[in-house]
């Protein structure tokens, strides 16, 4: 039993902010500081010929920074090096940076930067994954491919020219913007041997990473801060990398602290989006429903440079074939570029893209068998003891059957189905009701975990308390609230004596990126162990007995304080022995562990307006070990409404490479009034090597939803959709075509 994990126990950061006082970017100031602005492209692919600065503006008051005024490499480092920090000649997206303002007065900055006169060499451009994939101009490399994968296991070719049926089918997802509350922000200060930077983002050490790029420094010239963040979702993750470093290159040139914060047109437009992408299925199908091969090609668009494309890739390639046993499947994936803005990091990271494609494809399949949808997957399930996609037995207990009849019972999905059919026949409002099933894996892929060697500490105080030291950000997802509580618990502590300290490079330990579901299983199993260390430390020195209550716990760190001095206890991660990854082959453990769920969606379809509602969601998910009951309910209610308007709400569009609807009056998301009643349920597995058991839970529910929903639209209408967002336009288009 344990007494804090598993409770609902206050947020830490929940006082400072319904008191007012939590400080976000925009709420800082500093002496003498200066405001910046981007000046960006107008084209979306070409040459800068030349830079004017109209005459009716002072530009002696204001700071003009180039890629002439780096003093490192002009790059945003990450996979690939290929994206420079500001556009010195070539251009290859709009709103690509070319020059920055800074001034006093941060009402001056639009005129000035609208005073900025660039005149380009135009060169054909290309926006679409087919016409990068067709290579009808080559903008990247040599043909316009980021990152390819390929993993195969079984005979593909001999089970397709054996197969009863072959089931073919193309899906495909738009782009989706992360919409934070708080738009991206920073504030630098800088000297030629030193920067720091404060902002809203997701990895100070990945900042950190590419300051020391940009200016030349060794680690201990540079310092990032995480502040107040106002959400994420992936957004903060890579993009603020770029705004750091436009600001401490004002800062620099200036000799002055820059604030840069976007409104929210310009973080619309400049920032990462989730990358577009379209799926191919080729599967081969005995007359019994069962699966014999899987032929799966995967193709995101990356926009103009690399930044996370190909580890977005990596988890779409992983995750395609679904929670299914497969005995011959081949994956062939790759991340292509565009002439539009880079896409990036979102919560899912690839995985909602290709389980979409492949929880669609699992009704066709079952249309062509002539199966239910429900009779085909518990014929597939992978079980305990089976294998992925990349050969991965499963070794920890998973019974798929048990939780998808129980997401069957808790949705009244028999009842519903009957009663639907029989109720929608003459009536304008059409309802269907479908599922979907999926996993995510927990962790960074692979080898990725053994690479970034992440590292926590725990450090005591004088008065009894004790500091959690990591880099892990809270953005509103409850990160400091579940360390601590995991830090309580281990340390058999009061929580209230536990803090988080704030991300600081300067202070806390490199335990990795706040991304990829591994906060809590990762980064908590890491202060879980580090808390045994302390543990350990007063017990040798004699201050706490083998079973001590939680009342003496601080009586004994103040007195080895006291005493000794410092008190810390730190933790590396150490790769358990039972994971192995081959990178070249791309095949063998993909992650420590699988977290699994099934989904099912309710829906009514307005065949006067074609309008498509969701009425109820059910989401059952089983998450290891449930840290914070009303926290971990949070996650996935938010992740179903993301994953709802991703697949009925959330439309970008395009004109010539750059996003036309930057702004909340015209990209429609779904708020409170468009969603639907969402009934969370959970299952618990515990897994050894998560904190107290814990799995990841925070990018599982955006996977679900939009399969999900759109096999509860084709139950309602008996029209197949293939691809997201679904509008009502769409349905009018599939409705009118099918009457006639």
């Amino acid at each position: 039993m344990t007494r804090i994990v598993g409770t609902n126990v206050p947020r830490k950061e929940g006082p400072s902010k319904l008191l007012g006082v939590a400080r976000y970017v925009d709420d800082i100031t500093m002496p003498g500081m200066l405001h910046g602005a981007t000046v960006r492209s107008t084209i979306a692919r070409g040459r800068v010929t030349s830079i004017a600065f109209a005459s009716h503006i002072p530009w002696h008051e204001f700071t003009i920074a180039t890629a002439d005024d780096i003093p490192g490499r002009n790059l945003v480092p990450m996979f690939l090096e290929d994206q420079p920090l500001l556009a010195k000649e070539t251009i290859n997206h709009p709103h690509e940076p070319i020059l920055l303002l800074a001034h006093p007065e941060r009402e001056r900055l639009a005129a000035a930067v609208a005073a900025v006169q660039i005149t380009y060499e135009a060169t054909p451009a290309i926006f679409t994954i087919e016409d990068s994939v067709a290579r009808t101009q080559t903008i990247w490399g040599e043909d316009n491919t980021f990152k390819k994968f390929h993993l195969e296991h079984g005979p593909v070719d001999e089970a397709f020219a054996t197969a009863d049926l072959i089931v073919e089918g193309e899906y495909s997802t738009g782009a989706q913007e992360q919409l934070y509350i708080e738009t991206n922000g920073v504030i630098a200060e800088a000297t030629p041997e030193s920067v720091t930077v404060w902002g809203s983002l997701q990895c100070p050490f990945y900042v950190h990473r590419a300051l020391k790029v940009i200016f030349n420094l060794p680690d201990e010239g540079v310092r990032v801060v995480q502040t107040e963040t106002g959400g994420a979702f992936g957004g903060k993750e890579e993009f603020p990398s770029v705004l750091a470093g436009h600001a401490a290159l004002l800062a620099l040139k200036s000799g002055r602290p820059v604030k840069m914060i976007y409104d929210r047109a310009e973080d619309m437009a400049a920032t990462t989006k989730r990358h577009p992408s379209r799926t191919r299925h080729r599967t081969a199908v005995s007359r019994d429903g069962k699966l014999l091969a899987a032929d799966i090609e995967v193709v995101i668009d990356g926009g103009a440079y690399a930044t996370l494309s190909p580890t977005v890739c990596s988890r779409a390639t992983i995750h395609a074939a679904g929670p299914y046993q497969w005995p011959a499947v081949r994956v062939r994936s790759c991340a292509v570029a565009t002439n539009t803005p880079p896409s990036g990091a979102f919560r899912g990271f690839g995985a909602p893209q290709s389980l979409f494609a492949m929880e669609r494809h699992m009704d066709k399949i079952a249309r062509a068998v002539g199966l239910t949808p429900e009779e085909l997957r518990r014929r597939n399930f992978i079980r305990a003891g089976g294998t992925t996609s990349t050969g991965q037995t499963i070794h920890q207990p998973i019974d798929l059957d048990a939780l998808l009849n129980r997401a069957l019972e808790v949705s009244g999905y028999h009842e519903k189905t009957e009663r639907f059919t029989r109720d929608n026949a003459g009536s304008p409002i059409k309802r269907g009701i479908g599922f979907a099933t999926f996993m995510h894996g927990a962790g960074f892929t692979g080898s990725g975990e053994r690479y970034l060697n992440s590292l926590v500490g725990l450090e005591a105080t004088p008065e009894g308390r004790v500091h959690v030291l990591v880099s892990s950000a809270e953005f509103g997802q409850g990160t400091n609230t579940i360390l601590a509580q995991i830090a309580a618990e281990a340390l058999n502590a009061d929580y209230a004596l536990i803090d988080v300290a704030q991300p600081d490079t300067g202070v806390v330990p490199n335990s990795g990126p706040t991304v990829a579901s591994r906060t809590a299983m990762i980064v908590g199993g890491l202060v879980e162990r580090a808390a045994q260390g302390m543990i350990e430390t007063l017990r040798l020195a004699g201050f706490l007995a083998e079973d001590y209550a939680p009342a003496e716990f601080a009586p004994a760190v103040r007195a080895y304080v006291e005493q000794f001095g410092e008190l810390k206890s730190f933790h590396r991660y150490e790769s358990p022995g039972n994971i192995f990854w081959d990178d070249q082959a791309y095949m063998g453990d993909a992650y420590p562990t699988y977290a699994w769920a099934v989904y099912v969606a309710e829906v009514a379809v307005d065949t006067t307006t074609y309008t498509p509602t969701v009425t109820r969601f059910d989401a059952l998910q089983e998450v290891g070990k449930v840290l914070h009951p009303i926290l971990a309910a949070g996650q996935i209610e938010g992740g179903v409404a993301q994953g709802i308007g991703y697949a009925l709400y959330e439309k970008c569009v395009w004109r010539d490479g750059a996003m036309i609807n930057n702004g909340m009056t015209n990209y429609i998301m779904p708020t409170s009034a468009d969603l639907p009643p969402i009934h969370v349920h959970f299952a618990e597995i515990p897994f050894e090597g998560g904190a107290f058991g814990a799995k990841g839970i925070g990018e599982l529910p955006m996977d679900g939803p939009a399969p999900a929903i759109l096999n509860a639209i084709e139950n309602a209408l008996g029209i197949p959709f293939h691809h997201i967002p679904l509008m009502p336009e769409d349905i009018f288009e599939a409705m009118t075509e099918t009457a006639c």
